[in-house]
């Protein structure tokens, strides 16, 4: 539990409270965070379990941030958490999982499935108890609360909570759908709950078809699909393909020394200077690139292949077609 919410929740005393949380690995942000989650848990007294990253995943943040760039992370944090959560709670044995989400937390999400078309999690976002029919319910009790109100019960309280925002955070998708729902506020201020109450009437057909919770196949986690997004991605972590693009250029053939455009995977951190891919004529030869131009059939191709690449969920499975029947020989020099 992180910030005012996780601190309001522990004036709780009518169950027995356990605090979990989740170290991403983000220097100068969740470290002094977990400071005020260790006082916390030595003001009200109550037994803290720490989770990290690095211990469930081999990966901190910093280090996935290195490896992907800032434009997908917090996809990355986003699925790694909820499901550093889950693991964390069954190491405790406890019987539910209670997170601060507050109301501003739950219009924001029913936008961002609007946006993304997820039928659903849209049916499920909005709900207080979600994942009643698992072995681990969610629930959250600050739904109808306004972030504001939060702060302000923290703030005369004078209790101990941390509200820096994450470092990583400016780009993320959540945060223009904040920026949107607070314009929005400026012309309706009943704009966030009257979100959530649309996100609460909306129904499904019966006829739709909506995914089955089942168990990840790898790591046993609850999943929709056969294996879980987090074991997806950490698989991509692990063998480096979220650093990897497809890349259409020209390569010397082995065989005749001609150059021929090429498909393949190249490391996006290097720089583009290496031999293969910086030629475009013939080693000593003077050919033009008007020639190149004259394989469009080539191109054509190797245009398809990077479309099935840039649609396809399993990029590192999309066959490369094998150019060389195409190809037109080279003028004579």
């Amino acid at each position: 539990m992180m910030g005012s919410q996780g601190t309001e929740m522990t004036h709780w005393r009518k169950v027995y409270l356990i605090l979990l949380s989740v170290d991403d690995g983000i220097t100068g942000y969740r470290d002094d965070s977990l400071e005020t989650v260790k006082r916390n848990q030595q003001q009200y007294d109550l037994p803290l379990k720490i989770v990290s990253y690095e211990e469930l995943y081999g990966w901190t943040m910093d280090a996935i941030v290195k490896q992907i760039g800032l434009k997908n992370n917090c996809t990355f944090c986003g699925v790694f958490r909820r499901q550093a959560l889950d693991r964390g709670a069954m190491i405790l044995k406890v019987d539910k999982i209670v997170t601060g989400h507050n109301a501003d937390d739950i219009a924001e999400t029913v936008i961002m499935n609007v946006l993304r078309g997820d039928i659903a999690r849209l049916r499920r976002c909005t709900a207080i108890t979600t994942g009643m029919d698992g072995a681990l319910p969610r629930c959250k009790p600050f739904k109808y609360t306004y972030e504001k109100e939060i702060v302000m019960y923290a703030y005369f309280k004078k209790l101990d909570y941390f509200s820096t925002e994450c470092i990583y955070s400016p780009n993320a998708y959540r945060g223009f759908a904040r920026a949107f729902i607070k314009d929005l506020e400026k012309i309706r201020p009943s704009a966030i709950i009257d979100i959530i109450h649309s996100g609460e009437s909306l129904s499904v057909k019966k006829e739709v078809r909506m995914p089955v919770q089942g168990l990840c196949s790898r790591c046993g986690c609850m999943s929709s699909n056969p294996v879980c997004k987090a074991c997806v991605l950490l698989e991509g972590l692990n063998r480096g393909l979220p650093r990897q693009v497809c890349v259409l250029a020209v390569a010397t053939c082995p065989a005749t020394q001609c150059v021929k455009p090429a498909c393949f995977w190249r490391d996006s951190t290097e720089d583009c200077h290496d031999s293969v891919l910086a030629r475009s004529t013939k080693k000593g030869g003077s050919w033009q690139t008007s020639w190149l131009e004259k394989n469009l059939r080539v191109l054509q191709v190797l245009l398809q292949c990077l479309v099935r690449w840039t649609t396809s969920q399993h990029r590192s499975h999309v066959e490369v077609p094998a150019v060389g029947s195409l190809w037109t020989a080279p003028p004579q020099t």
